[in-house]
């Protein structure tokens, strides 16, 4: 299904032509169809073979996610108008099963080909929405201003760095303040000096599948990826993972992440949210 995905993706590219305008109101239609969970209402969006997965796992329109209504208190979307291509970011703390979603889609000729999402929910890495939204909420993503933008080049180049320094140490991830990384609902700080942060790292993983949106507008760049690992119970096979950056002046400013997990707990003995019972993937109610 992976496979799938990464040609539906480069086919999306190859012929990507769109406006920012008809990518708002596509975000717009996709959040209001999952509110409402009525993936219908979304339907003049997508082509009739549209690709839909779920932590990699494919499904269809009237099986997925959006057919289940959610009470979202926090939604924001990103748009790449060169790929053609959204990012939204869903957290649904008081919904009555809690959610942190992520989603990318990909269109040609104003039709979503790609829907691809990575739903994480309780028993997923570090899980939990309401810290999220509490981190999250406070931060400010507003436009940056023409003249201080740096170029979708740039703001990828650091995305990229972040998911090098894991395999390769000599690799310097440019990251300013505040020096915080929103793990799950987790705040992950480092150590800042100046105005340059030091993260904890791994040195050993090598993050493939990357999968890309970048809006230079927000400084932004999301990279879905596959992190080897990180559900200690699969060995190194990549789980399904999604990364939103805001770039500022070269230097990450914000980060937000969400790692679906096979096992509720990720292998790690439920310290974190659940104990060793396998879960669906994706997770339908």
């Amino acid at each position: 299904m992976l496979y799938t995905v990464l040609i539906a993706s480069l086919a999306a590219t190859v012929s990507a032509d769109c406006s920012r305008d008809f990518l708002k109101s596509a975000t717009d239609a996709y959040v209001a169809a999952q509110s409402s969970g009525k993936p219908g209402n979304f339907s003049t969006f997508t082509t009739q073979d549209v690709v839909i997965t779920e932590n990699n796992n494919g499904t269809s329109t009237n099986s997925s996610l959006m057919a289940t209504p959610i009470k979202l208190d926090f939604n924001r979307s990103f748009h790449d108008t060169v790929q053609c291509a959204t990012f939204t970011e869903l957290i649904a703390a008081s919904n009555p099963h809690p959610f942190v979603i992520h989603t990318r889609m990909t269109f040609s000729n104003q039709k979503a080909t790609l829907i691809e999402s990575i739903v994480t929910d309780a028993g997923d890495w570090l899980f939990n929405a309401t810290g999220t939204l509490n981190l999250v909420t406070p931060e400010d993503w507003s436009p940056i201003p023409t003249e201080k933008q740096n170029t979708r080049a740039v703001i990828q180049s650091v995305g990229d760095a972040y998911f090098n320094r894991f395999g390769n140490t000599s690799v310097v991830v440019p990251w300013g303040p505040p020096c915080v990384r929103v793990e799950g609902g987790l705040a992950a700080k480092g150590n800042l000096t100046g105005d340059d942060c030091i993260q904890e790292w791994p040195s050993t993983i090598k993050m493939p599948y990357r999968r890309y949106v970048v809006d230079e507008e927000y400084g932004v760049v999301d990279i879905f990826t596959g992190f080897p690992g990180l559900d200690r119970t699969q060995g190194d096979a990549p789980m399904p993972d999604s990364h939103l950056f805001r770039v500022e002046n070269g230097k990450i400013k914000f980060l937000h992440t969400a790692s679906a997990c096979v096992v509720s707990g990720c292998g790690l003995n439920g310290t974190f949210g659940g104990s060793f019972t396998r879960r669906r993937v994706p997770v339908h109610f």
